[in-house]
């Protein structure tokens, strides 16, 4: 009876669905909306986290509760919902001389890329949405959706800031996808396969067998990885395309309520994507680091998210510690710097997996 009153609602709203197995359409809707419902409640875990975090490295006054700078709820817990719900209610304003079309479908479609990226990561042996034999190579491909949805945005805004910072945006992900890719490479070399599982499983047995401490040249590997994956997600010190010092918001200044809020989530969810993505290809994934351990659904589940989450911890500490790059130190850093390490590592990593493979 519930699977036919939700079908009919959706048949409502959808009239092409009518003749459409009900079982088949809810199977597919349980996956989105609960991997939506997942990258809502991680969003908001993870605000709060930067806010706590941010005042202990700053020594300022967090959200504590206690009636001086951002409080809600007890030590400040609800000021996430709080920021929130602002959001929502605030006033959805589209500048006069935009582009009306561009201009909405921008934040969707950022959000799109980041929440269909989704779709083949590991949480643990058998929960993950679709088990793709080109896993890594699927998530490198729809994250470049964001591209495109930050110039739209930039260019529809009609704003000269927003278009300075599209176009900063565009450069960025563009130039570090470059490094991020090779020091992949050498990981699908090792594991031969692209399958996130499949990676995963090459490196069961504990710590000693992780990817990471496989060679002398995958920690590097790692360290080019995760510093382009902070370029990747526009955080500092890479984050130029929204230097409010230089560009005021940069491609986010004529966005305001739900639509302002999208690219944000946008931009936590895409944390959570390239961090699962390092520990999938360097650290275990949701393998134990500990020989001989119990592997249980549960555990496996526990490993991921609290890989990911330390992670997302120094992706953090690093935004509230390091100071941002200027746009040609950005562009040397990737392409006379990470650009010939990570050629450098492929053909050292060849060479000593056939000497001591």
């Amino acid at each position: 009876m519930t699977v036919d009153f939700l079908f009919d609602s959706l048949v409502s709203l959808f009239p092409s669905w009518e003749n459409t197995d009900p079982f088949l359409v809810i199977s597919m809707l349980i996956p989105l909306v609960a991997t939506f419902g997942f990258i809502t409640v991680y969003a908001l875990v993870v605000i709060y986290a930067e806010l706590k975090v941010s005042s202990f490295i700053q020594d300022k006054v967090g959200p504590m509760g206690q009636g001086v700078g951002l409080h809600a709820g007890k030590w400040g817990l609800l000021q996430p919902i709080a920021d929130a719900l602002k959001l929502l209610s605030k006033e959805d304003i589209i500048p006069s001389s935009a582009n009306k079309l561009l201009f909405i479908l921008a934040p969707f479609m950022i959000f799109v890329g980041a929440f269909i990226s989704f779709i083949a990561l590991p949480f643990n042996g058998s929960i993950i949405v679709s088990d793709l034999n080109i896993g890594i190579f699927y998530i490198l491909g729809v994250g470049s959706l964001a591209v495109i949805a930050l110039i739209l945005a930039g260019w529809s805004s009609n704003n000269k800031w927003s278009l300075y910072g599209g176009m900063r945006s565009a450069a960025q992900i563009i130039s570090y996808e470059i490094p991020a890719g090779l020091s992949l490479i050498v990981v699908i070399m090792l594991a031969g396969s692209l399958n996130m599982q499949e990676i995963i499983i090459y490196q069961q047995g504990g710590i000693s067998n992780w990817i990471i401490f496989d060679n002398p040249f995958m920690p590097i590997a790692f360290v080019v990885y995760f510093i382009s994956a902070l370029a990747e997600t526009n955080r500092t010190p890479f984050d130029l395309p929204e230097s409010e010092s230089e560009l005021v918001a940069g491609f986010v200044t004529e966005y305001s309520g739900m639509r302002y809020a999208f690219f944000f989530l946008s931009e936590y969810a895409n944390m959570f994507v390239v961090s699962v993505v390092a520990v999938t290809g360097f650290l275990g994934g949701w393998q134990s680091p500990f020989s001989g351990s119990l592997d249980s659904p549960l555990m496996g589940v526990f490993w991921m998210l609290s890989k990911t989450a330390f992670l997302i911890f120094i992706m953090i500490w690093i935004r509230w510690t390091v100071p941002r790059l200027r746009v040609d130190q950005l562009m040397h850093l990737c392409w006379k710097v990470f650009l010939p390490i990570g050629l450098f590592n492929i053909f050292a990593v060849a060479i000593w997996t056939v000497l001591f493979g």
